[in-house]
């Protein structure tokens, strides 16, 4: 979940926010009050403390130039489809990164980790209807911002 917050190019940062949950978890285990599943309150926990890294993390991006990418061997495709590939990747990234913070997590969760609409309502807390709300206004949104960046809808 970290790394579907924090993006793969933050993978150590991510397994950082999966050992610092564990032991917020262990010291903080007498104050759950059982008010909600345990696995909710973990996934609480390590949403919110996720988003504080990230909040420090987004100013220490990579980059790698486009002339780099260009001259990336690929065995599957040439350089220029794998760079506008890479470039339509980086720009759904980008466009995601900008929606509210529960259109990013319904998205995430439902298209990288996997999670059904059940369990996205279960972890946000809210109902399956809202998670479908927010999976379609994120949606909408991501096609639109694509679209002013110039990327088609495939």
């Amino acid at each position: 979940m970290a790394v579907s917050i924090l993006g793969q190019e933050f993978a150590a940062e991510a397994e950082d926010v999966a050992q610092d949950v564990m032991l917020r978890v262990h010291h903080s285990l007498r104050s759950f009050r059982g008010e909600a599943k345990f696995g909710s309150w973990i996934y609480r926990v390590s949403f919110n403390h996720a988003l504080t890294v990230k909040a420090r993390a987004r100013y220490r991006a990579p980059h790698v130039s486009d002339q780099v990418l260009a001259t990336t061997p690929s065995q599957d495709r040439g350089p220029y489809d794998r760079l506008q590939d890479e470039g339509r990747q980086r720009a759904v990234l980008a466009c995601v990164g900008e929606l509210p913070e529960v259109y990013q997590s319904a998205l995430r969760l439902y298209y990288w980790l996997g999670a059904s609409v059940s369990e996205i309502a279960a972890m946000l807390e809210v109902p399956e209807n809202t998670v479908k709300s927010y999976l379609h206004r994120a949606r909408r949104l991501l096609h639109a911002m694509l679209a002013e960046r110039g990327f088609d809808a495939r």
